[in-house]
């Protein structure tokens, strides 16, 4: 057992040596850089960074929308508790899913910059 899981490793090993060497023989240095470009918010390209902030602003506008309607139903102008109740849960949920996928991207950084090159 202990020998199929070494040669197991050792193709894996081998082969993750050629993709590095395939990386490293990249005809040019600008090719190997375009990506990263495109994502930095080159003009006509929506990066990670402008959705997550989109997403933000989007979530923070849904929290001031419930806490308008709630102020609204405490002043006594609406009578719609349900709907302002149901606006605050959603803003909720929302932010809810905001901080989870936050999480998310933090730990997947946390294993980029740990990755042993």
């Amino acid at each position: 057992m202990a020998q199929e899981w070494g040669a197991q490793i050792g193709a894996e090993l081998s082969r993750i040596q050629s993709d590095a060497r395939a990386l490293g023989d990249a005809s040019g240095a600008a090719e190997a850089i375009a990506p990263a470009a495109a994502l930095a918010g080159e003009p006509g390209t929506a990066g990670f960074a402008d959705s997550f902030k989109n997403a933000l602003y989007a979530v923070n506008q849904q929290d001031v929308q419930a806490g308008e309607k709630v102020a609204a139903v405490d002043n006594g102008s609406s009578d719609d508790l349900v709907g302002a109740m149901l606006a605050s849960q959603e803003a909720s949920l929302s932010f809810s899913m905001l901080m989870q996928v936050r999480n998310k991207v933090m730990g997947a950084l946390d294993d980029v910059i740990k990755l042993q090159l």
